[in-house]
């Protein structure tokens, strides 16, 4: 990699410039003999850039997996630009800005809180709006600082982090796929807030302090049309040449389906889990087939997008390029709907359905993510077992 800048090692703060706000995260410059890696930094999450280039007194930071990149320019001890979404139609651009030596991801102006948010709590978002929706939101706090998530019937938030200010809470993430902010005071066990998803997207949030609330069983919100027990599909594969299923290659094979998208962080997580799990069960008669539905109706450049997650995650199994995302329900239309991403289905050595999975509980959520995986080995095991 050709340095035609220096860029100042260790940490810094970054800023994206939303209409009425400000969304902060930390990064950490790294040089090493190969040239400059940045490491994204959410909790205890840390993202591994290693695509960066120079022209002039720019740099061009390319995120992994996603289809986007910051673009700016560098003065001292400051980077100055836009992060790009490529996958977004419109709201594309959005003002960066960072300094190096900055450790902070929000500044505290207060010195005291009374405030302790490590529990569960029942939240619900756009809530006087006919289409809200329920969530759960998991907090461990230490000090001043929060570490996070929301659960959903989709899948969660991912990795949040922020602190307490006086009576404020402030949590924010950022993964080079979604950038998403949450303002919130706190009034004992009642949150009142607001929640940012990059610049497009704003809506109120409110939570109480509740145990015992659960979510919708995961298992049961996406079903097939009435009379349906079976899957059929006709995709390409990412040489082009067609692929149909069932075909005689899975025939008395436990098989996997993971209707997924590249632009999808909690499809990402799932790939992470699936293909080491693919790997240790193939040799058993287990099988799984990525479904893989693009923000686009250019194949040649679905295809390279989805071969960024293949190497990526190391992806044995086969991935295929389902078309545009706005078409997914219609392309599987043995499906009521799809309803989040991503789906899993699950089908025996028969070729039935057997269960049908929505969202993904990933590693951000802790002991929901240990039971999700306990939950699908024991169930691909007992399918193997038949």
């Amino acid at each position: 990699m050709l340095k035609s800048i220096a860029l100042v090692t260790g940490i810094w703060r970054a800023t994206l410039s939303l209409p009425d706000a400000e969304l902060p995260f930390n990064f950490k410059v790294n040089d090493n003999a190969k040239g400059y890696t940045i490491e994204i930094i959410n909790a205890d999450e840390k993202i591994l850039v290693d695509e960066i280039s120079f022209q002039g007194d720019s740099v061009f930071i390319k995120l992994p997996v996603f289809d986007s990149e910051i673009r700016a320019k560098v003065s001292d001890k400051q980077m100055t630009g836009n992060w790009i979404n490529y996958s977004r139609k419109t709201n594309q651009l959005i003002p960066f800005n960072a300094k190096a030596k900055v450790s902070e991801r929000f500044i505290a102006n207060k010195k005291d809180s009374s405030i302790n948010l490590s529990s569960r709590y029942e939240v619900w978002f756009s809530p006087h709006n006919k289409d809200s929706s329920l969530a759960i939101a998991l907090f461990n706090q230490t000090g001043k600082k929060v570490h996070g998530t929301f659960l959903t019937t989709t899948g969660d938030y991912r990795y949040l982090e922020g602190i307490v200010n006086g009576d404020s809470l402030f949590m924010s993430c950022f993964d080079g796929a979604h950038a998403y902010l949450f303002k919130a005071k706190v009034d004992g066990q009642k949150i009142n807030g607001l929640y940012y998803s990059g610049n497009h997207w704003k809506e109120e949030w409110i939570a109480t302090k509740n145990d015992t609330i659960e979510l919708p069983d995961a298992d049961n919100i996406t079903k097939l049309k009435a009379g349906q027990n079976t899957v059929s599909f006709n995709f390409k594969n990412l040489d082009g040449s067609d692929f149909l299923f069932p075909n005689d290659e899975y025939k008395d094979k436990v098989t996997v389906l993971q209707i997924m998208g590249s632009w999808c962080p909690n499809c990402m997580d799932e790939t992470a889990f699936l293909s080491p799990f693919y790997n240790r069960y193939k040799s058993k008669g287990f099988e799984v087939i990525g479904l893989s539905f693009e923000k686009t109706d250019d194949f040649t450049k679905a295809v390279s997008l989805i071969n960024r997650t293949k190497v990526k995650y190391n992806v044995n199994y086969r991935l295929l390029a389902a078309g545009n995302r706005s078409l997914a329900s219609q392309n599987m239309s043995m499906l009521e709907k799809i309803n989040g991403y991503p789906t899993t289905i699950f089908i025996d050595k028969k070729g039935i359905v057997r269960k049908i999975h929505t969202g993904f509980t990933g590693p951000a959520t802790g002991k929901y993510y240990e039971k999700f995986k306990d939950d699908f080995t024991t169930f691909i095991e007992k399918l193997l077992s038949e």
